[in-house]
């Protein structure tokens, strides 16, 4: 579960902090080996990109994670960013009957 206080960390960061820096990779570097413009590594470890699941595939397999970990990461960052400012109420079966306007027969 997602504490509502706080954004998770960017895929970005992780990668910058926990992989390529206590490695001694730059992005130059870490680019040339994934076949990949350096601006597209630059971007994700700024936040001003995603991790797509392409790029998970890449990251898993030149740092042996797994495509799961970067596009959770990924999915745990989006869904705090795009929380909504407003409750709804849990519909309940009766509501969804009339609700989707339901014919007797």
């Amino acid at each position: 579960m997602i504490p509502e206080q706080r954004i998770p960390t960017h895929p970005g960061v992780i990668l910058s902090e926990e992989f390529l820096r206590p490695l001694g990779i730059t992005q130059v570097a870490f680019a040339a080996h994934l076949g990949v413009p350096v601006q597209r590594i630059n971007e994700l470890i700024r936040g001003k990109r995603g991790v797509t699941p392409e790029t998970a595939w890449l990251l898993s397999q030149a740092l042996d994670t797994t495509p799961e970990l970067w596009v959770n990461l990924q999915a745990a960052h989006d869904l705090a960013r795009s929380r909504p400012t407003t409750r709804i109420a849990r519909i309940t079966p009766m509501e969804t009957a009339i609700g989707a306007g339901s014919v007797e027969r």
